[in-house]
């Protein structure tokens, strides 16, 4: 792609562990956070338009993707902390920020505990009010050492059933092998698990209490048929933020920027390029 797109990642070094990170594009700078279990495969299909529009930094968070993998601390205890250090790195000023999940919690998080300054903020089906997690999250949690042990098929199979229920509509085969193809060799297994068992609701409700206070507007996108953190969180996140929008995405799931990238494509140019 002439975008640069495919261009090799490159290398932050961070006391955390190793980041890799791509700048395309001209104009005014925009970061995309992924989520979990995603990486920044899972913004293809809106980086070479968005380079159009702006310069677009885009990364895979620490333990996720093609950053460094299986280091102590992969939590969003420390995904907050990196993404402050990379704001930083980049020599960046307001920028503005789309986050997706995890991704929307470390946007938050970064916002309101390392007081980063974001022009606009831009959320999608972001963890970020209790409850959240799953039964599968709590078991790996406690059964970490033995779901490393699983035969590779084994856990292909799990992984496999585990993100498929991320969209709406059926994944098409090359997107269920990019989203799987980072966790699929013996550190990545590892790593996949390891994510998982570190997620922990303690550090979302460590910035719940500080939504009420937050003035920025803040776009919500939320798929409507997002089974994994339903659009009633959604609601209640509205409420919790008065200053933000609430938008439902009709048939999108979870990962609304695979389901519906044209539509993410148009919110995301109607609001910042306005």
């Amino acid at each position: 792609m002439t975008n640069g797109y495919e261009q090799p990642y490159k290398v932050f070094k961070t006391v955390f562990g190793e980041i890799k990170y791509n700048v395309v594009g001209s104009g005014e700078p925009l970061i995309l956070v992924h989520g979990t279990p995603w990486s920044s495969f899972n913004w293809r299909k809106l980086i070479p338009a968005l380079s159009q529009w702006f310069t677009v930094y885009y990364y895979d968070l620490l333990g996720y993707g093609e950053s460094e993998k299986n280091v102590g601390d992969v939590s969003l205890g420390i995904q907050n902390e990196i993404l402050s250090l990379l704001v930083k790195h980049w020599k960046l000023t307001n920028p503005k920020i789309v986050g997706h999940d995890f991704g929307g919690a470390t946007v938050l998080r970064t916002y309101l505990l390392n007081k980063i300054e974001f022009d606009q903020i831009l959320l999608i089906d972001p963890v970020a009010v209790s409850p959240w997690g799953s039964p599968f999250f709590s078991h790996v949690a406690l059964n970490e050492s033995a779901f490393n042990g699983l035969p590779n098929y084994i856990h292909e199979a799990v992984l496999e059933k585990y993100v498929t229920g991320a969209t709406y509509s059926e994944m098409d085969v090359k997107t269920l092998k990019g989203i799987k193809k980072p966790w699929l060799n013996d550190e990545g297994k590892k790593a996949f698990y390891q994510q998982i068992a570190q997620s922990s609701q303690k550090y979302t409700d460590e910035v719940e209490i500080l939504y009420s206070n937050i003035k920025k507007p803040i776009i919500l996108l939320w798929g409507e048929e997002d089974n994994w953190i339903p659009i009633k969180q959604g609601k209640k996140l509205n409420k919790m933020i008065p200053s933000s929008s609430l938008i439902p995405i009709g048939n999108a799931g979870h990962l609304v920027q695979e389901d519906q990238p044209a539509l993410v494509l148009s919110y995301i140019l109607k609001y910042f390029k306005n």
